[in-house]
């Protein structure tokens, strides 16, 4: 028998776009394509890693199924699903693995299945690990798993974490691991599960891998042929409203930002995040891209976390919380990991738990109301609480803060934070004239129209022609192309046009991709610098289908399509000129970036009567662009009454 090779002992450098992600509702997990599980949290996103090679080494724990030595590795999802083929051929056969993860079932499995398909392989497989994101060697154990068959499993205790291996073939444990190196030929199947449960509590029954794929995939596709879109776009489109599924919890309707902590923005740098909790303004546009396209059942259960989340004293209000809505978030860096390549420090928790940012409630209202607009009744309760949040910001909108982009330098009076205070208290207003709801609309009003007021006379340059990042700026900011998106301004106002055009002047790359800002002058508290920022570059096909100019945008969305690994997955940076992925994965930003940017495209061209229309239009609106009680959503900057939201988008 071949022996196993010693575990790699240098930092993950892995391409970020040769991962996959599995999910079941609850957790996430990254597999490389060389059958890697090198991310696993369980049970949920924001649990401890027990699989964290993605941010070490093997020896911080993975689970490895592969063929040894392939010329060739190809790989695809099940159709609209996230159970995953590999395929891999080598000089002397072929083989298959499938994995997946069972969604909605309350337990936390993987699963895997190898089948020869052709000729005879070596298979390689190694299961290592190391709780507490791999930190700590747990002690690893045969023990019996069914008494009538004789059948052991392999079972790995630290702490209150348990996780149990089973399969077909586990001829040893040894090291505080399992290893197998093994040949095998055509016809020969193995199947192999994990399963976590707290240390204390008893262990599931074992799985049918085949059932499990089975209901998986049927589940996944369910779902996914809810959208009625189909254009052109219609493939990259439905991938990422899987991805928006597959980051929302099943359990409490938490949305996360993204599945990963730590993947750099800079490379080698500290730039190092983590994204696995709910950001209100996340998870606000992901239900956007979600009710857009035709999804409402979510509407309700992410409203009820948001609810829970938020409840108490408006002061209190947190831009992020935890999964289950809890506000301890404490950040705190994990010093025996070496990085995702070399980039420390690697952190858990987030910092930006505790800062000002008054553009988040903007995007809390813009998604309540476009739920309204698509049927949703608001309760009681929810409605208070929204009267209570945005009478708050009454009262402090005009404080400085840290902004969309959570900068760690000085607190600014941000212009997109100004408009996006504009939108939260406008959406109020429309829930009062539009919707029948109760509350002060004309001390509303007033407000809403001193923002607007001091806005455009504060965050415009004349010199520059274009909106500024912040008052008394010389520069501009990505962010400030959701402007048109929430009806601030109208989209054809040579100021907006203006501010685009110099956004892609500053801040565009050769091929159009765009950086949040300009990090040398933004004063961002960071060191170095980073790749451009995907949901920017979505926005901007945005604007330009707003601006009239669809070629522009089509192009642009083409080349932006293009970045997507083979899966049609996105993380949240994309360096073009290194053509490499940057920033944590996959990430729900881009992706709902993605998919608010098609529907801007399908409504600009079905006004002009293009060929790429699928006839769809955002909730609540004609094809003319006017609500169904025949408001005009212009929004233009010298309007002060509400035009309802023309859609928007970002993390």
């Amino acid at each position: 028998m071949p022996d196993s090779p010693a575990l790699d002992t240098a930092p993950c450098s892995t391409p970020i776009a040769d991962y996959a992600v599995l999910g079941d509702g609850r957790s996430c997990a990254l597999v490389s394509r060389t059958g890697s599980v090198d991310w696993l949290c369980l049970p949920d996103f924001d649990s401890p890693a027990c699989f964290a090679a993605l941010l070490g080494t093997p020896e911080n724990g993975r689970w490895l199924l592969t063929v040894r030595d392939p010329v060739s590795v190809t790989r695809r999802y099940l159709g609209d699903s996230f159970v995953l083929v590999t395929t891999y051929t080598t000089a002397t056969g072929t083989a298959r693995v499938v994995d997946a993860m069972p969604p909605g079932d309350g337990r936390a499995d993987l699963v895997r299945e190898l089948e020869v398909l052709h000729g005879h392989v070596t298979i390689e497989h190694e299961w290592v690990v190391r709780f507490g994101y791999g930190a700590y060697e747990p002690w690893v154990s045969r023990v019996d798993d069914d008494h009538r068959t004789g059948r052991h499993a392999i079972r790995a205790v630290a702490g209150p974490d348990s996780l149990l291996l089973r399969g077909t073939r586990l001829p040893r444990a040894e090291d505080h691991r399992h290893r197998d190196v093994f040949e095998a030929s055509e016809g020969e199947r193995f199947t192999f599960s994990s399963t976590w449960t707290p240390s204390w509590g008893a262990t599931p029954p074992p799985l049918s891998v085949a059932h499990v794929i089975a209901t998986a995939t049927d589940s996944w596709h369910d779902w996914a042929r809810q959208t009625p879109y189909s254009g052109p776009y219609r493939e990259p489109l439905v991938r990422s409203l899987l991805v928006l599924r597959l980051l929302s919890s099943s359990t409490t309707g938490g949305i996360v930002a993204a599945a990963t902590t730590s993947l750099p923005e800079d490379f080698g740098g500290e730039r190092n995040w983590d994204y696995r909790y709910c950001w209100l303004r996340d998870a606000a546009m992901t239900l956007e891209a979600l009710v857009e396209s035709g999804y409402h059942d979510e509407i309700v259960g992410w409203r009820d976390w948001l609810l829970r989340a938020v409840a108490g004293d408006p002061e209190d209000l947190q831009i992020m919380y935890g999964v289950d809505g809890r506000r301890d978030l404490p950040e705190r860096q994990l010093d025996h990991l070496p990085g995702y390549a070399g980039s420390r420090p690697v952190r858990v928790g987030n910092a930006a738990v505790d800062q000002v940012q008054n553009d988040v409630l903007g995007e809390v209202m813009c998604a309540l109301d476009m739920a309204r607009d698509a049927g949703l009744t608001e309760t009681a309760d929810s409605w208070s609480l929204q009267r209570h949040l945005v009478d708050a910001l009454v009262e402090h909108w005009d404080r400085p803060d840290r902004g969309i982009w959570e900068v760690r330098g000085p607190e600014r009076d941000f212009v997109h934070s100004r408009v996006m205070s504009w939108a939260a208290i406008d959406r109020a207003v429309r829930g009062v004239e539009v919707h029948g709801l109760d509350g002060p609309v004309e001390h509303w009003k007033a407000a809403r129209d001193e923002i607007h007021a001091q806005v455009m006379e504060h965050g415009f340059d004349t010199g520059l022609g274009a909106f500024v990042q912040y008052y008394g700026a010389e520069h501009t900011d990505a962010s400030l192309l959701q402007m048109a998106q929430v009806g601030f301004i109208d989209p054809t106002d040579e100021r907006f046009v203006g501010t685009v055009r110099e956004i892609q002047r500053t801040l565009a790359t050769k091929d159009g991709f765009v950086r949040r800002y300009e990090t040398e002058q933004t004063g961002d508290g960071l060191e170095g610098d980073e790749a451009p920022f995907l949901v920017c570059s979505f926005w901007l096909v945005d604007a330009l289908a707003r601006t009239g100019e669809t070629d522009e945008a089509q192009q642009l969305l083409d080349t932006l399509v293009g970045s997507a690994n083979d899966l049609g997955l996105m993380a949240e940076q994309y360096d073009d000129e290194r053509a490499r992925m940057a920033g944590n994965f996959p990430q729900a930003f881009s992706h709902l970036g993605l998919v608010r940017a098609v529907h801007s495209l399908d409504r600009a061209t079905s006004d002009r009567g293009g060929l790429h229309s699928a006839g769809h239009h955002a909730p609540g609106t004609t094809s003319t662009g006017t609500t169904s009680t025949g408001t005009t959503t212009t929004g233009t900057a010298e309007a002060p009454s509400g035009a309802p939201r023309t859609r928007k988008d970002a993390p």
